[in-house]
């Protein structure tokens, strides 16, 4: 069996997402003064690679602690669609079912765009373009994966949706604009409003953006962000694929290794499993 980890080194000069904070690291005991080396973290939940919780974007959704081994651990493939997407791309279902790997219904997917060579680091660091620029999904490409019953998937870049389609277009209104410049039309036109029931209240919910955190999630569609590490050596493989955060309960997200295994048996049954909590899919 080979493994190949798809996680970024995590490093005090780790960005979160935008707006988010980064890492903090000190000695809270060391060697020459208490005989022992004791370390402290702050850090936000959502710098380096990740996965992204159900509760993170839904009412009632389930903790880190209630993600089953085999929802995280389970059979899936690592997409290459670097070739077709540039800056501000929209990633369609087509790009996907279009590579020459098989994706099967219940998959847990990790799509490669490429931009993970601007993450903090590599040769081509650009945290500007990587963040804010990056290729995404229109909710096309979310009702897609909830119709295939997608596990979870992963990307290579800052965000499950398009950056244009999140609150960085108002915290960034010089990038908006070139953005729409560039497409021809506003924001709220490229990215229509979409509307779902609330899955507690029965609410009819209307929102005009983050269609992969508010909508996918309450189907529990969730997704790792910030993939990396060695994902160019098994593009267009399939794969036992984990993801591997912390059980903490009342954790809504955590950084995390994402792990593939190659050259094993992909039939995976957990021992005890654990019932998600509420919003989390099956």
């Amino acid at each position: 069996m080979q493994m190949v980890d798809l996680s970024h080194t995590m490093n005090i000069h780790t960005p979160g997402w935008v707006g988010y904070a980064g890492n903090k690291m000190y000695y809270s005991q060391t060697l020459q003064t208490n005989k022992i080396v004791a370390q402290r973290i702050e850090s936000s939940l959502h710098a380096g690679t990740h996965l992204d919780g159900p509760m993170h974007a839904v009412d009632g959704g389930g903790d880190m602690a209630s993600l089953p081994l085999d929802f995280i651990i389970n059979k899936g493939a690592i997409i290459d669609i670097a070739d077709q997407v540039d800056d501000w791309d929209v990633i369609t279902p087509e790009m996907l079912e279009n590579a020459p790997v098989d994706i099967e219904d219940g998959d847990i997917l990790i799509i490669h765009t490429g931009y993970h060579k601007y993450w903090e680091g590599e040769e081509q660091q650009d945290l500007v373009r990587y963040f804010n620029m990056h290729p995404g999904g229109k909710q096309e490409l979310a009702d897609w994966m909830i119709d295939r019953k997608i596990k979870w998937f992963g990307v290579d870049a800052g965000s499950g949706d398009h950056p244009m389609n999140t609150t960085i277009r108002n915290m960034r209104p010089d990038l908006r604009k070139q953005f729409e410049d560039s497409i021809g039309m506003t924001c709220e036109e490229f990215f229509p409003e979409y509307q779902y029931t609330h899955h507690l209240s029965g609410r009819v919910v209307k929102n005009d953006m983050f269609p992969f955190h508010n909508y996918a999630m309450q189907f529990g569609l969730i997704h790792s962000e910030n993939v990396g590490g060695d994902i160019d050596k098994v593009l267009n493989r399939r794969a036992l694929i984990g993801a591997f955060p912390w059980k903490y309960e009342g954790l809504e997200s955590c950084p995390c290794r994402v792990i593939a295994f190659l050259d094993t048996d992909m039939n995976v049954e957990e021992f005890t499993g654990e019932a998600m909590g509420h919003g989390a899919g099956s």
